[in-house]
């Protein structure tokens, strides 16, 4: 009996680890978070718009980023949006224009503007007072966890 316990132990302990850890990474993969936010009724358009594109075959996007004026503030527009899915998504600006892999994101200055919301959706973004934004030519979906990037849209 004892040498029963002492294999099967280590097992479910090493098998509980890897199910969990398999379950954080794996599970938005087929997990959607879908979001339906309607834009401020004041917000107006500061003619900065851009869609979003893949950043390689397994990193996919979609929709349009449009960075928009509401009550005094400035918000980054998310619409008739899409990504793959992953762990710890966030909502960048980056001041490099035309991003074209994760290199390009790491190598320029960037902005967070929190947590993905929803992988699916339309969305808003709350850019900090006091920013400015005319330093920002691209808005880009990121994975803090593993530094990568998943769709980036140049905003012209």
């Amino acid at each position: 009996m004892f040498r029963f316990l002492k294999i099967a132990i280590p097992v479910f302990v090493v098998g509980f680890i890897a199910g969990n850890a398999f379950w954080y990474l794996a599970s938005p993969l087929w997990i959607d978070r879908v979001v339906s936010e309607s834009a401020p009724i004041s917000a107006q358009s500061t003619g900065r718009s851009g869609m979003f594109k893949d950043a390689d075959l397994a990193h996919k996007g979609s929709g349009k980023a449009e960075i928009l004026k509401a009550d005094g503030m400035n918000l980054l527009r998310l619409s008739d949006f899409k990504v793959t899915n992953g762990p710890d998504l966030e909502v960048w600006l980056v001041e490099k224009a035309d991003i074209e892999n994760s290199s390009d994101v790491k190598g320029s200055k960037w902005l967070s503007l929190g947590a993905l919301k929803g992988n699916i959706g339309d969305q808003s973004y709350q850019i900090p007072a006091g920013t400015d934004i005319s330093k920002y030519s691209s808005a880009v979906i990121w994975c803090e966890q593993f530094g990568v990037l998943f769709a980036s849209a140049s905003l012209n």
